[in-house]
């Protein structure tokens, strides 16, 4: 049968990750790839008791339908947490999701006709690019360091795209780099967005897992004319199988999202906000937080410490204050899929992510994204030092 698809399933393809995932099967590979957070550090107990406690009585109402928008309960909880950190909003400016990843979609299609520009960080977040590539975008670059989004070339790039929609970023702890948008940085950001008049993308999963330096505001704080819309998750504080994320916008953005979130899904699953709330009800999150962040501060240190101790000279990578991931950077002309493939993985049973995959217009093939979240200790060692081993092997050094 020939079926024929819709013109925005021509973006739609198997990605880096996806292919990589399913040479996983090996026991002996250690798999930096993923962006997993520690399964043993879940708060299996607690949960365990809360929907013990849920579905124990005689309240059947979490089984039922709710709002589109969320639990209202959720909503509360999700509302105060968010004041405190400096964004003050209330319940109705906040929208459950599917994970934030559900917010990357209901935006560019809130935002989007095809040939409309999305301006990123190069490189950018992949879920995001998967997310976007259907509603047929232009991709605009923008120059990233170690300080996040080179803000001079955000302007110029703005100036030469009078079709910009949206400015999509991940200030804090970016995946892949790891790298946080520096103070200065973002307020001129936001002005930037203001003169552009463009909206606001801020995608902020790992905000919560800092590890080192000071508290950063973030954009949504700085924003005094309600374009930027703020995507948060509790994948990766809590447990990533609840799929709870939340997005924070108010006025007409915020009410047409939750239109297009009626339409895809309803609404997430009511036993599963009806649990989160219970656990912030009950226990102490930002206690289970710091314990997370200990111990990913910890793996961090561990696989970093071996990085630059065994590296060849002419491989770099990045140093976050938190999230999950390193940055790596190799020579010039190094392509690191092909070393993956023909090398770490069949030699040193080693698999982590090309970073070509993370540039939207052009790729650059010698960088690669590790994690350390989702790895054991030993396996942080093990890994590490079998890669550092081969990569002086063949890089010399």
């Amino acid at each position: 049968m020939a079926v024929r698809f819709a013109r925005r399933m021509e973006g739609v393809r198997p990605n880096a990750i996806g292919d990589l995932l399913r040479h996983g099967a090996d026991p002996e590979l250690v798999s930096f790839a993923g962006g997993y957070p520690a399964p043993e550090l879940f708060p299996i107990a607690e949960l365990r008791a809360v929907y013990a406690s849920l579905l124990g009585g005689d309240d059947r109402n979490v089984l039922q339908y709710t709002v589109s928008h969320g639990l209202p309960s959720l909503r509360r909880h999700i509302a105060a947490r968010m004041t405190r950190d400096g964004v003050t909003c209330t319940p109705d400016e906040v929208l459950v999701l599917h994970g934030a990843q559900q917010g990357l979609d209901l935006v560019a299609k809130l935002l989007l006709d095809p040939g409309d520009v999305v301006v990123t960080e190069n490189p950018t977040f992949l879920g995001a690019l998967i997310a976007f590539h259907p509603y047929e975008p232009v991709f605009a670059p923008v120059r990233m360091d170690d300080d996040g989004m080179d803000i001079d070339d955000l302007e110029r790039v703005l100036a030469a795209n009078p079709r910009a929609r949206m400015i999509y970023t991940m200030p804090d702890f970016q995946n892949p780099m790891g790298v946080t948008l520096a103070l200065e940085r973002r307020r001129r950001l936001v002005e930037l967005a203001n003169r552009f008049d463009v909206l606001v993308l801020e995608d902020s999963p790992y905000r919560d897992l800092r590890f080192e330096g000071g508290w950063m505001p973030t954009l949504k704080s700085m924003d005094g004319e309600g374009r930027v819309v703020y995507l948060g998750s509790f994948s990766k504080t809590l447990v990533p199988g609840m799929r709870l994320g939340w997005a924070v916008a108010g006025g007409e953005i915020g009410a047409k999202l939750g239109l297009l979130k009626l339409a895809a899904d309803t609404q997430c699953s009511t036993l599963n906000m009806a649990a989160a709330s219970a656990y912030l009800d009950r226990y102490d999150l930002d206690a289970h937080i710091a314990d997370v962040r200990a111990a990913y501060r910890r793996k961090r240190d561990l696989m970093l410490g071996i990085l630059r101790e065994s590296l060849p000279a002419r491989v770099g990578f990045t140093n976050p204050d938190g999230g999950l991931f390193t940055w790596l950077t190799f020579p010039d002309g190094f392509d690191a899929a092909a070393f993956m493939r023909d090398e770490a993985m069949p030699r040193a049973k080693v698999a982590f992510v090309p970073g070509g995959t993370f540039y939207p217009v052009r790729q650059e093939p010698n960088h690669a994204r590790v994690n350390f979240s989702g790895v054991t200790d030993e396996q942080i060692v093990a890994g590490t030092t079998r890669l550092a081993g081969l990569l002086r092997t063949v890089l010399g050094g």
